[in-house]
Formats: structure tokens, sequence, C-alpha cells
């Protein structure tokens, strides 16, 4: 066994473990292997170990991993910030994108969505924590932009993301994660119809599955410590 297989054990291990406390089934929560920085061989490697779905932060490294890696059946989910000249790229090899944070983004990734492919699947990035250095839209604003984003043809709005500053304690994560999943169910409330929230990561995998995560994003507990 891999070193990178033996990783993803642990980390479903407590996902399922986290799960089962709250009174929630492990397989309502997708685990997204966040790959940035590591090669094809390691993303090779945890599809080895039945890992199908990877998140990438830059859009070209991406790109590249997805061509090198077409021979297998992944699911690439971009995770980081899209400036308007890489809206291009995202829109026609990945098949997720969790940081719409304006308009002009969504409307050009559904404009330059190639025909024939199904349509790119996509969350709103919410500063929820009012975070300084984050991106992301402010709370208020997230349900006009959610159904602006709906009315595009070639996107298919599926939920929330978030990333949060680190916490301090437990408690503080919940916090936290606990006012993006009342703003989730506060949009739905709305009939918005968003069946993902993508917030939870190697630290604080816990209290974001308590809260109601759907999807972690979950690296360096995969692949170890970057460069």
């Amino acid at each position: 066994m891999t070193m990178i297989a033996d990783n993803l054990l642990r980390v479903r291990s407590r996902i399922a473990q986290a799960a089962l406390a709250c009174g929630r089934t492990p397989d309502s929560i997708v685990l997204l292997a966040v790959s940035k920085k590591f090669d094809a061989d390691a993303v090779r490697q945890a599809f080895a170990a039945g890992q199908t779905a990877f998140g990438e932060n830059y859009i070209q490294e991406g790109v590249d991993k997805i061509a090198a890696l077409a021979d297998l059946p992944l699911q690439w989910h971009c995770i980081g910030p899209i400036q308007s000249n890489k809206t291009r790229l995202v829109a026609e090899h990945f098949d997720w994108v969790h940081s719409i944070d304006r308009l002009k983004t969504a409307q050009r990734l559904s404009e330059q969505r190639p025909i024939g492919k199904a349509p790119l699947q996509v969350c709103i990035q919410v500063n929820i924590d009012g975070g300084s250095n984050k991106s992301g839209v402010a709370p208020e604003a997230v349900l006009e932009l959610a159904r602006q984003t709906q009315g595009l043809a070639h996107l298919h709005l599926r939920g929330l993301m978030t990333i949060p500053e680190p916490a301090v304690d437990l408690d503080a994560a919940l916090a936290v994660h606990q006012r993006a999943r009342e703003l989730f169910d506060a949009l739905n409330a709305q009939g918005l119809g968003l069946d993902t929230l993508s917030m939870g990561m190697t630290g604080d995998l816990e209290a974001a599955v308590q809260s109601g995560s759907t999807m972690l994003r979950v690296g360096t507990a995969i692949f170890g410590k970057r460069d």
C-alpha cells in the first residue's frame, strides 16, 4: 500500500467517525482530494486507492494534470480563484467550479462551456466569516447572485463553498460552519434547491461534518505537506 492509499484510509475513517457521531451516514459526504502542487503520479496513486474526485486551485496546473490523466475516469473541481483570462480553460476542462464570486465570472463560464458538454456544476463562494484576505460574496449578497446564476444556460448551481479563517478550537469552527449551514438552509427556503455545501478541510473536517457539510476538500491529510 502506498502512503497516499494509507492516508486515504485514515481520512475516510475520520469522516465516517465524524458522520456517525452526529447521526449522519458517511456516504452522504463526498471526499474531494485537493491535489494542487502534487503531480499526476500522486493522483494516479489516489485513484488506485479508490479516489475519483480531485480539486485544483491553480488552473493551468489543473489543466495540465487533466490532460496527463485523460485515460482515467476522474472528476475535476476548480476550487481556486478564477481570473477573467482563465474562464475559457475552466469552462472547457473542469466538471465543477466552487469559486463563483461574481456574475461576470459565471456569465463567461456559461458562454464558454463547449456545446455537447454537460452543464458546469457550480458553487458560489461565500466569505462567511468576513475574512479580509478571502475571496467570496458577502452572505447578504448571495441570494441575488444565486438567482442570476440559475438563469445561465450552461451552468447548474449546486450550492455554496466556504473557506473560513483557521479556527482556534472546535467550538469556534462549529460556530462559523453553522453560519454557512444556516445560510444554505435559508437559500433553500427561498426555493433554490441547493444540494451541496462545500466546506471543511484537513484541520476542521469534524466540525464541518457536524455542521452539515456535504463535500470536504482535503489535501494535506491525503498527499502530505506541500513545498
